[in-house]
């Protein structure tokens, strides 16, 4: 099949990052796949690794999704044995996440794995470039107030935790 130029004039900033995150967002979940993990589901492991304890509800608020999408995947989790829930020590009617020594594991396999998309997608620019890159970034992150280091599909998938009366509380 023969490759198609698509000729424009300089493409947008916005478009550029589109482009890249989505090129990006494809490359990582190729490399989780035989993992058995979703995107979702790394992220999740991620933040559980920074913050053990954290209760259903409290994730739920920072990932700003629907609690039934976020038990589904916390079951998914807990089914593959890399998250187990806790009674909270302070309230017994709430659980505290925690990952399994399987889960932590898997958190330092997908560390990994974040390097290794991160190197190929900027073999192009070395060092010192991949460093502005990262501060330029993280700039539009803030002056767009969006949450760091919380990827903003979470939040496609609906509402935020304790704003849907019919959803299942976290």
């Amino acid at each position: 099949m023969p490759k198609i130029s698509v000729k424009s004039s300089s493409p947008r900033v916005a478009f550029l990052l589109s482009q890249v995150g989505a090129h990006s967002a494809a490359r990582y979940a190729e490399r989780i796949a035989p993992l058995n993990l979703k995107p979702s589901h790394t992220g999740i492991l991620r933040i559980l690794g920074e913050g053990p304890g954290l209760t259903q509800q409290a994730l739920c608020d920072l990932l700003g999704m629907f609690p039934s999408r976020l038990v589904g995947l916390l079951d998914e989790l807990q089914k593959m044995k890399l998250v187990e829930r806790r009674e909270s020590p302070n309230d017994r009617r709430t659980y505290a996440l925690h990952l399994t020594k399987a889960g932590r594991d898997t958190l330092s396999k997908l560390e990994e794995v974040s390097e290794q998309v991160q190197d190929d997608l900027c073999a192009a620019l070395n060092a010192k470039e991949r460093a502005l890159l990262s501060e330029l970034l993280t700039r539009i992150v803030k002056q767009q107030q969006i949450t760091p280091a919380v990827h903003p599909g979470y939040r496609q998938t609906g509402g935020t935790c304790g704003n849907e009366s019919s959803e299942k509380k976290c």
